[in-house]
């Protein structure tokens, strides 16, 4: 990959084409004119050919596999931003810090894959815009700002999937509800009362499960909250990795390494896993008392997915919103309006004192 943003030259004019969000084509925005997107001799399944994953930690991938580019940290965020060779400074995607690159190289491994985009910005804008002013006491000044402020940056975003064979052993305990009747005396007057208790039997057993495609997405700039809530993506549309697909584009380098990733992807197994043996203890309620789980045949692959990126500061304070570039997904920090709030409290608080007075005149 390599690049800060990828270059394609308009064979018509000269100017720089773009990747056309939802269409397989680069298109010019000067003159016009549009280019498919040569596809060659790859087909799909080279976009989900999957890598050793013990022959990656150990370094024992082909040569083919690797690539070196010029990347440099955000100072704010940490996001790892990638530049061409001609490009020595340019502005983080994710918090608009000024990035200037070092000296050095980065070894990566190279992307196998990408999602590309299918909303493009206007689509993404718009997307944002409904789900703030679907927020309950938002305020309304923010929705309008975002309606006029900057350009959202379109980014592909570094992920790892892993795929993995589980096999499982559990220790546990499975719950029978049983429900038992009784008359007493409330009142006066004989009511019968119906009550629960679970008996309890201790089990075990084994369970298994393939994992394909666990996702991590492998950005440290995004805050926790963000990646966890905007990781559904349909995986199916994966074409092998083309430079043509980012042009128009930025791409952040992978800040997460593999080993890493792999711990956050066992945490997501390990739930799966943890359902899936409570499926297996059946009953009514389940305890589950100990798993031991045995991983094999673990492959990965590096992927790109889309994202489009706002920031707005709005009455001294900043606010940062991703917007799913498949899916339009929108996740953002929670803005609120004081004088909503303040407004909604008041109007409560009549209605409940204009019941309460209504209740009195009533006795």
């Amino acid at each position: 990959m390599g690049t800060d943003e990828h270059r394609f030259p308009c064979e018509t004019c000269g100017s720089d084409m773009r990747f056309d969000p939802g269409d397989e084509r680069l298109i010019c925005d000067h003159c016009g004119n549009v280019a498919p997107i040569d596809h060659g001799p790859w087909a799909r399944s080279d976009a989900i050919r999957e890598l050793d994953f013990e022959s990656a930690l150990h370094s024992e991938l082909s040569k083919a596999e690797i690539e070196s580019t010029r990347t440099s940290s955000c100072p704010n965020c940490g996001a790892r931003i990638e530049f061409s060779d001609e490009i020595h400074a340019t502005e983080c995607p994710y918090c608009a810090t000024p990035v200037v690159t070092d000296t050095g190289e980065n070894r990566q491994i190279k992307p196998r894959a990408v999602l590309p985009f299918v909303l493009d910005e206007s689509a993404a804008r718009s997307t944002m815009i409904t789900w703030l002013g679907d927020l309950w006491f938002a305020p309304g000044g923010l929705t309008e700002y975002a309606r006029k402020g900057r350009r959202l940056n379109g980014i592909y975003a570094p992920c790892w999937t892993f795929d993995a064979d589980t096999k499982s052993q559990y220790r546990g305990q499975r719950g029978t509800v049983h429900h038992d009747t009784k008359t007493v005396m409330r009142n006066g007057k004989r009511q019968t009362v119906r009550t629960q208790r679970v008996s309890w039997r201790r089990v075990s057993g084994r369970v298994a499960r393939f994992f394909d495609d666990v996702l991590v997405i492998a950005s440290s700039a995004l805050p926790e909250k963000f990646r966890t809530s905007i990781n559904h993506w349909d995986l199916t549309r994966l074409e092998p990795y083309q430079p043509e697909y980012l042009a128009g584009f930025r791409a952040e380098a992978y800040s997460v390494d593999l080993e890493t990733a792999f711990i956050e992807a066992r945490s997501i197994m390990d739930r799966q896993i943890v359902r899936d043996v409570k499926f297996d203890i059946g009953g009514d309620r389940q305890r589950v008392d100990h798993v031991e789980t045995s991983v094999s045949d673990v492959t990965f692959k590096h992927i790109l997915v889309p994202v489009w990126l706002a920031a707005y500061k709005y009455r001294n304070k900043s606010y940062r919103f991703v917007v799913n570039g498949q899916t339009g997904q929108v996740v953002g920090e929670r803005p609120w309006s004081v004088w909503k709030i303040t407004f909604a409290l008041i109007a409560a608080a009549i209605i409940a004192g204009a019941m309460g007075y209504l209740y009195a005149q009533g006795q």
